[in-house]
C-alpha cells in the first residue's frame, strides 16, 4: 500500500516550510516601564495585615467559615478605601468537592474603560498557609496605596476562592475589556522557585512577552531577582499539552494577557512555609511598579502561542505550516495506499470496524472515569490541574486508577475479540487492508488535532511516519526493527510526560491521577478525551499488526497466494500501468 516514490516526493514542501520558519523569527519586544517610585508600598503594614488575617482564619478551605471571614475582611477594606465593591457567589468544583464560594471585586474607575486586573487567591489547603495568604495581604496594601491616585486605566482588585473554577468564573464575568491581568501568588515565602513570572495558559497560548517583560523588569528593579526562563523544549511541552497550576491559566487560555507572580513559582507554597517582611515588601513594590507601568503603557496584545529561542521569538503560524507539510507525505501515501488496496478489493470497511474495536477499550476507560464522577465515587475534580497535595492519591484514587486499567485490559483481551466475532471483523491484521484502515483513522485524527493545536500535531508527526513504515507490507522490516519504530513513535509524548513530572514535582502515578481528575472535572473535554482514546486505539492496532507480521509474514505482491499483479515493472509506463480493469483482474 506504500509507494516510496510518492511518499518521498511529498517531502519537497518541507524545504520551503523550513525556510519560512527561519524567516518568521522576529525580535523579542520590550516591556513597559515607569519612572514612578513604588516606595509607598509598606511591607510592615502588609505583614501586619497578613498576620491578622492568618490569626483570624487559620483554616481557609474553599467555602469554609474562615474563607468567608477573609472575604468579608477584604470587602470591608476595599470599601473603606473608596473602591466600588461587589461580591459574586456561585457554586464551584473545588479540591473539597462542589462548594459555594464568593469572589470579591473592588473597582476604581480611571479615565479609560480598559481594565488592569490584579487577582489574589485567599483559600488554601492546610492550616495556616501564611505564604499563600500573602497575595491577599499585598492586595489590601496596594488598594491603600492607589486609593488616592488618579488612574488612566480602571483598576480592579479581585479576591477569589475555589482554584481553577473561580479563575474561570472570573474570566467569564469580567464585565468589560481587560488590558492585563496580574495574579498574585506567594509574595512573602522565603523559598525561591523559578520561573517567578509564570505565563502558561490552559490552551495553546502564552502570555504576551510585553507583559512578561514588564513584570520581570519591575521584579528585577525592586527585588533584585531574575525571573528565570523555561527552555524551548519546556515551552513546546506547555503549548503541546497546555496545563498549568497557576490561576493565570484560564485568562491566557481565553487570549487575555495574564501572568502569575510568585516566589514559589507555579506550585503553591507549603502550608508551613516561612514568610519574610523584606520579601513581601520587595515583591509588593514590584507589583506596584508593574501596575504603574501598565497604567501608562499602550494596550497589551492578546495572548498567543510562541517559543522563545535565544533572542528571537518563533510565533505559532510557521509551526502550523510546518505541521501541515510534515503531515502531507503521510496523507498522500495513505490516500494512494487506500486506492491501491481498493483496487485489490480488500475489505477496508471491515478493517475500519476492527480499528474501532481497538479503540473501544480506551473509550470505555474514558466513559468509566466520567461515570465515577457522576456517581460521586470521585468526589473532588476541579476543572484544571491542582497541586499534588491538594487532592492526594490515596485509597480511593488508587482504586479508581486500578479500575480504569482493569476495564481497559479486560475490554482489550476479552470484549474486543468477542465483539469482533459478532460484527464479523477480520481476524488477520497483517493484510494491507488493516494497515490502510489504521492509517486512515490516524490521519483523520492528526488533521483534527492540527486544526485544534498545531503544537500537538507536531508530536504526532514522528508516530505517523514511523508507524506507516512499520506496518506497510512493502517495507519488509525485521520484526525487531518494526517494534523499534513503534516505540520511537511513542517517545515524544513520553518526553512531554517526563517534563511535567519535573515541573509539577509529582510521580508517574500522581501524574496519571492528575490526568484522570482532568477528564472527570472537564479540564480535558469529553470530545478531546475520546479523540485521544481513538489515537491510543490506533497505537494498539499498529502493535497488533506488527505482532501478527512477526508471527507470520503475509504474502506480498507477486508471492505465492497473493492477488495477481496488474502492474508492469516500475519503469513501465504503458497501458495498464495505473491499474487493471475488471477484466484484467478476472484473468
Amino acid at each position: 500500500m506504500l509507494d516510496p516514490r510518492i511518499y518521498r516526493a511529498a517531502f519537497l514542501p518541507v524545504i520551503f516550510a523550513l525556510v519560512l520558519v527561519g524567516f518568521s523569527l522576529r525580535d523579542q519586544p520590550p516591556g513597559a516601564t515607569t519612572t514612578l517610585a513604588p516606595d509607598a508600598f509598606d511591607g510592615e503594614v502588609a505583614l501586619t495585615q497578613l498576620d491578622a488575617l492568618a490569626a483570624a482564619a487559620p483554616n481557609r478551605e474553599p467555602g469554609s467559615p474562615g474563607d468567608r471571614l477573609v472575604a468579608e475582611r477584604v470587602r470591608e477594606g476595599l470599601e473603606g478605601i473608596g473602591f466600588r465593591v461587589r461580591t459574586r457567589r456561585f457554586g464551584a468544583a473545588t479540591v473539597d468537592g462542589t462548594r459555594q464560594v464568593a469572589s470579591v471585586y473592588g473597582e476604581r474607575t480611571g479615565f479609560s474603560s480598559e481594565r488592569v486586573l490584579v487577582v489574589a487567591q485567599r483559600d488554601a489547603v492546610g492550616s495556616g498557609a501564611r505564604a499563600q495568604l500573602s497575595g491577599t495581604a499585598a492586595l489590601l496594601e496596594l488598594a491603600r496605596v492607589v486609593g488616592s491616585r488618579t488612574l488612566n486605566r480602571t483598576l480592579v482588585l479581585a479576591s477569589i476562592s475555589g482554584g481553577p473554577a473561580a479563575a474561570r468564573d472570573l474570566a467569564e464575568h469580567l464585565g468589560g475589556p481587560v488590558d492585563a491581568v496580574v495574579v498574585l501568588g506567594d509574595l512573602a515565602g522565603d523559598e525561591t522557585v523559578r520561573p517567578l513570572v509564570v505565563p502558561w495558559g490552559d490552551g495553546p497560548r502564552t502570555a504576551p512577552l510585553e507583559l512578561r517583560r514588564t513584570v520581570e523588569t519591575a521584579l528585577s528593579a525592586e527585588a533584585g531577582l531574575a525571573a528565570g526562563r523555561a527552555q524551548p523544549a519546556t515551552q513546546f511541552a506547555r503549548l503541546a499539552f497546555p496545563l498549568t497550576l497557576g490561576l493565570q491559566g484560564p485568562f491566557v487560555g481565553d487570549g487575555i494577557p495574564a501572568v502569575l507572580l510568585s516566589a514559589s513559582g507555579e506550585r503553591p507554597p507549603a502550608a508551613d512555609q516561612e514568610v519574610s517582611e523584606e520579601r513581601l515588601e520587595r515583591f509588593g513594590r514590584a507589583v506596584l511598579r508593574t501596575m504603574s507601568a501598565l497604567d501608562g503603557a499602550r494596550s497589551m496584545p492578546e495572548a498567543e502561542g510562541y517559543v522563545l529561542l535565544e533572542r528571537k521569538l518563533l510565533p505559532a503560524w510557521p509551526i502550523r505550516l510546518l505541521g501541515a507539510v510534515l503531515l502531507l507525505p503521510v496523507l498522500i501515501a495513505t490516500i494512494d495506499g487506500f486506492a491501491r488496496v481498493r483496487r485489490r478489493q480488500e475489505p477496508v470497511g471491515r478493517w475500519l470496524r476492527w480499528v474501532a474495536l481497538c479503540a473501544l477499550p480506551f473509550v470505555l476507560g474514558v466513559l468509566l472515569v466520567v461515570a465515577l464522577k457522576l456517581t460521586g465515587l470521585i468526589g473532588a475534580a476541579p476543572p484544571g490541574p491542582v497541586a499534588a497535595d491538594a487532592i492526594p492519591l490515596e485509597g480511593g484514587g488508587l482504586a479508581a486508577l486500578a479500575a480504569v486499567v482493569v476495564v481497559i485490559a479486560l475490554a482489550w483481551f476479552l470484549l474486543r475479540p468477542y465483539l469482533g466475532r459478532v460484527v464479523g471483523a477480520p481476524r488477520d491484521p497483517s493484510t494491507p487492508g488493516a494497515a490502510a484502515a489504521v492509517m486512515i483513522v490516524l490521519c483523520a485524527a492528526a488533521v483534527v488535532v492540527w486544526i485544534a493545536n498545531p503544537w500537538t500535531a507536531l508530536l504526532l508527526v514522528p508516530a505517523l511516519h514511523l508507524w506507516l513504515l512499520a506496518i506497510a507490507p512493502e517495507t519488509r522490516l525485521h520484526p525487531l526493527a518494526a517494534l523499534a519504530l513503534f516505540l520511537v513513535g511513542l517517545v515524544p509524548p513520553l518526553l512531554i510526560a517526563i517534563s511535567y513530572l519535573g515541573q509539577f514535582d509529582v510521580g508517574p502515578l500522581e501524574l496519571a491521577w492528575t490526568g484522570l481528575l482532568l477528564v472527570a472535572g472537564g479540564g480535558i473535554s469529553l470530545p478531546a478525551a475520546l479523540g485521544w482514546a481513538v489515537v491510543l486505539g490506533c497505537a494498539g492496532a499498529v502493535l497488533a499488526i506488527g505482532i501478527r507480521q512477526a508471527l507470520g509474514e503475509p504474502p506480498l505482491s507477486g508471492g505465492p497466494g497473493a492477488p495477481p499483479s496488474v502492474r508492469g515493472p516500475r519503469t513501465y509506463a504503458g497501458p495498464g500501468s495505473l491499474g487493471g480493469t475488471e477484466s484484467a483482474l478476472r484473468r
